[in-house]
C-alpha cells in the first residue's frame, strides 16, 4: 500500500517561499516549528518532516514520540492551502505504520481527511488523503467511521480523477471498505459499478487488479450482479479473458464471473450472448492451476441452483470438469471433484459424469493428499446414490479395495463418504459379496467409535445394510463392534439414534448377538427411548421387540407374557418378574446365588 503508480515518482511540491535551512535541523526542533504563527515556517517544517518520515519506519516512530501528529492534525484545517497540503502529505506517508494508525484513530482524523476530498482541492491533497484513508481502512472501526462520515461518495467520485495515484488509493480504500456488507449496499446505491468498470481500461495493472478485486467482493450481492449486467460488465470481463496480454488479470476476472454464474438471470444473459461458450472454451485451453481451480469452485457455487445446473449441463460443463481430474495439481483435483458432486444433483449430468468420471475418481482414492481423497470419495458418494448403474461402474473400476482403505482415512468426511459408497454398492449382490469378503463388518468397528456424528450415523446404517446374514453379525461381534453400536443409542442426534436402532434390530436377528446386545445394556436403553415421545421411533420399537423375541427368558421376565409366535426352546428359564431398572441375571449368575425361600427358577432342558 502506498506504492505510487505513476511512471516517475514525484518529488515533494516546490513552494513559493525562499528555502529555509530547516531540513538539517534535529526532528525535535522541526516539530517545535509546527507551532509557529508563520505560514512559511509551517509549510517548510511539514515538507522537512515528510522527507524525514519517507526514510523509514524508525523515523516515523521518532516523530510519533515527539508528538508531531497532534500538531499536524491541527494543520489539516489550516487556511493556507500549501500548509494544509504539506500536512496531509506527512499523514499519508506516516499512516503505513501500525502505531501511527492507532494514534490517528484516537485523534479521529477520518472526518478531517474526508473533508480534503472536495473537488476543488489540490490533486496532491487528494493523493495523500486517500493514501492515509486506505492505510486506516484496514480496521473495522475506521470502516464504520468513513461510512458514517460520508466518505464513500467522494472516494467513488475520485475513481474518475485524472491522477493515477488518486485512482489507485481511492479504489484500494473502497476495496477495504466493501469487505463490510453495509458498505457494499451503500456503494451500490452510489453507482460505483460504472467507474469501477472504467478502471479496467487503466494502463496501470495495479489499478485494474484492485478494481477487479473490488468487483469480486461487491458482486457477491445479487442486486450488484444485475447492475453489472445492465452496464455491459459481463462483456467487458469476457473481453479481458480473451486478451492474452491481460493474462495476469484472468484469475480475478474469473472470480467476478464466478459470482455472476450464481445468478440465473446473469447466467442466462451470458448464455444468450454466447458468453458462456466463450468462457468454457477459455477454461478448457487454460493450463493455469489458479484459473482451473477458481473456475471449478465457481461452478460448484453456481450448481446449487437447479436452473443453473440445467444451463451448465446444456453447455456440456461435464467435459471440462472431467478434464480437470487429469491435471497434476491437487487443489484443482479437489475443486473439480467438488464441482462434480454439485452437478450430480442434475440427473442428466450424473449419467454423463458416472461412466467417465468414476474410474478417475477411484484412482484419486489412492492419493497421498487427504483433501483429494475426501473430495473424490464425496463425489463417488453423490454419483452412486440412487444410481445402480454408477454403483456398477465403481465395482467394475475395482473401487471396492480403495474404498475399504479409505475407511482408515484421517478426515471424517472421507470416512463417512467411503461408508456411504460401500452402502450404495451393497444393493447389488455381487458387490455386496465382494465387500463382505473384504471384512466390512470388522472395518466398521472403528467408525462406530468415531466422535463425528456423520461417521457414526453412516457406520450404523452400514451395519444395518450388511448385517442381514449371520456371518456378518458374527464378524461384527468378534471385532468388538456391538459395544460402540449400543453406545450410539444414547446419541442426542436423531439420525444417529435412528440408524443405531435399525442396526440393533438387524443384529438382534440371531440369539447369540441378541444376548450380547442385552448384556451390553441395549434393552434398558431402548426401553428408556421408547418411554420418550420425542426420542422413540419405529426402529427403536422394532429393535426392542426383536431383542425380546431372541431372548425369550428376558422377555417373559420383563413383560410377564410371550406372544403366540414365540417358541420356547432349550435354555429358556423363568426366574420371575424383574422390576424395571433391576439387572436381569444370566443362568450362570443365578447358579452362583445361595438358596433362598423365594420361588424356584424353572429351567427348560429337554436334552
Amino acid at each position: 500500500m502506498g506504492k505510487k503508480v505513476k511512471k516517475e515518482a514525484e518529488s515533494p511540491p516546490k513552494d513559493v517561499f525562499d528555502p529555509l535551512l530547516i531540513e538539517s535541523k534535529a526532528p525535535a526542533t522541526v516539530v517545535l516549528m509546527l507551532s509557529s504563527p508563520e505560514n512559511e515556517v509551517l509549510a517548510k517544517a511539514c515538507d522537512a518532516l515528510y522527507k524525514f518520515a519517507s526514510k523509514g519506519d524508525e523515523n516515523k516512530l521518532t516523530l510519533l514520540g515527539l508528538g508531531a501528529l497532534e500538531h499536524l492534525y491541527k494543520l489539516l484545517s489550516h487556511e493556507d492551502p500549501i500548509v494544509r497540503r504539506n500536512a496531509v502529505m506527512v499523514f499519508g506517508i506516516m499512516a503505513s505504520n501500525h502505531d501511527v494508525k492507532k494514534l490517528l484513530r484516537e485523534l479521529d482524523v477520518t472526518n478531517s481527511l474526508i473533508s480534503q476530498l472536495e473537488p476543488e482541492e489540490d490533486v496532491v491533497i487528494h493523493e495523500f488523503a486517500t493514501l492515509c484513508l486506505a492505510h486506516m481502512a484496514v480496521e473495522y472501526t475506521t470502516k464504520v467511521k468513513i461510512f458514517e462520515q460520508g466518505g464513500l461518495e467522494p472516494l467513488i467520485r475520485l475513481l474518475g480523477s485524472p491522477d493515477p495515484d488518486v485512482k489507485k488509493n481511492s479504489v484500494e480504500c473502497l476495496y477495504l471498505l466493501v469487505q463490510d456488507f453495509q458498505n457494499r449496499a451503500a456503494v451500490r446505491e452510489l453507482n460505483v459499478i460504472p467507474p469501477l468498470l472504467g478502471l479496467l481500461e487503466s494502463e496501470y495493472p495495479v489499478i485494474q487488479l484492485l478494481a477487479l478485486q473490488t468487483l469480486e467482493v461487491i458482486s457477491k450481492d445479487r442486486e450488484t450482479r444485475i447492475i453489472l449486467g445492465e452496464n455491459k460488465g459481463l462483456d467487458i470481463l469476457l473481453n479481458i479473458l480473451e486478451n492474452h496480454e491481460l493474462s495476469d488479470l484472468h484469475i480475478e476476472t474469473l472470480a467476478v464471473l464466478g459470482n455472476c454464474l450464481e445468478d440465473v438471470h446473469a447466467l442466462q444473459l451470458i448464455q444468450l450472448t454466447g458468453g458462456l461458450k466463450k468462457l468454457l472454451s477459455f477454461l478448457e485451453v487454460s493450463t493455469v492451476p489458479g484459473i482451473q481451480k477458481n473456475a471449478a469452485k465457481a461452478i460448484t457455487k453456481a450448481a446449487y441452483d437447479a436452473e443453473i445446473r440445467k444451463i451448465l449441463h446444456w453447455e456440456e460443463v461435464e467435459t471440462f470438469l472431467l478434464n480437470l481430474l487429469e491435471t497434476n495439481n491437487d487443489e484443482v483435483k479437489v475443486a473439480a471433484s467438488q464441482a462434480i458432486s454439485a452437478m450430480c444433483e442434475n440427473l442428466d449430468s450424473k449419467s454423463v459424469l458416472g461412466p467417465q468420471g468414476i474410474p478417475q475418481l477411484v484412482q484419486l482414492l489412492s492419493s497421498d493428499n487427504e483433501e483429494v481423497k475426501e473430495a473424490a470419495v464425496t463425489a463417488l458418494s453423490n454419483l452412486t446414490t440412487a444410481s445402480p448403474r454408477n454403483a456398477s461402474v465403481v465395482a467394475e473400476a475395482e473401487g471396492i479395495e480403495p474404498l475399504m482403505n479409505t475407511l482408515n482415512a484421517q478426515r471424517d468426511g472421507a470416512v463417512a463418504n467411503a461408508i456411504a459408497v460401500l452402502t450404495n454398492l451393497s444393493l447389488q449382490e455381487p458387490s455386496r459379496v465382494s465387500i463382505r469378503s473384504h471384512g466390512i463388518m470388522s472395518a466398521l468397528a472403528g467408525p462406530l467409535r468415531s466422535t463425528n456424528s456423520q461417521v457414526q450415523s453412516r457406520a450404523a446404517f452400514a451395519v444395518a445394510a450388511f448385517g442381514c446374514d449371520a456371518d456378518a453379525r458374527t464378524e461384527l461381534r468378534n471385532a468388538g463392534g456391538l459395544g460402540p453400536l449400543v453406545e450410539l443409542l444414547h446419541s442426542k442426534k436423531e439420525e444417529v439414534r435412528r440408524n443405531a436402532c435399525w442396526a440393533v434390530m438387524i443384529c438382534a436377528n440371531d440369539e447369540l448377538t441378541a444376548l450380547e446386545l442385552c448384556s451390553l445394556g441395549a434393552l434398558d436403553i431402548l426401553e428408556e427411548i421408547n418411554l420418550s415421545t420425542k426420542r422413540k421411533n419405529k426402529f427403536s420399537e422394532a429393535a426392542l421387540e426383536k431383542l425380546f423375541d431372541n431372548n425369550l427368558s428376558q422377555k417373559y421376565s420383563r413383560m410377564g407374557y410371550l406372544s403366540s409366535s414365540n417358541i420356547i426352546t432349550n435354555g429358556f428359564y423363568d426366574c420371575g418378574q424383574v422390576k424395571h431398572g433391576k439387572k436381569f441375571l444370566s443362568l450362570e449368575e443365578l447358579s452362583k446365588q445361595e438358596l433362598t425361600d423365594c420361588r424356584a427358577i424353572i429351567f427348560i432342558n429337554a436334552k
